[in-house]
């Protein structure tokens, strides 16, 4: 008896006409045979995702890098801008010549 390829199994029972088998086992064979086949297809394509990138993610992840890098250089200006009103503030009122700062002043 021959193996058949994964397109045969599906085609024609390779189990029919066996002299030791009945038509009952025959199909109950080829029905495993069937599903054996597609597990063995699953395994195939489930590597084949495994070993490669998925193209779509990385391109949507590079998306969301750039947009978090925008978002993190927009949140820095923001506070490097809050920090400078707050200092430019305080030498305005002069509240910044505190007794207790440390700070080196000009």
């Amino acid at each position: 008896m021959t193996i058949p390829t994964s397109s045969e199994i599906y085609e024609a029972n390779p189990y029919e006409g066996h002299p030791n088998l009945t038509q009952l086992e025959a199909d109950v064979l080829w029905e495993y045979a069937k599903l054996n086949q597609n597990i063995r297809d699953l395994i195939v394509r489930t590597r084949q995702l495994s070993e490669g990138p998925d193209q779509d993610l990385l391109e949507r992840l590079r998306v969301l890098e750039r947009k978090m890098g925008l978002v993190m250089t927009l949140f820095k200006v923001s506070a490097w801008g809050v920090i400078n009103e707050q200092t430019a503030g305080e030498e305005a009122s002069g509240s910044f010549t505190s007794n207790d700062d440390m700070t080196a002043q000009p």
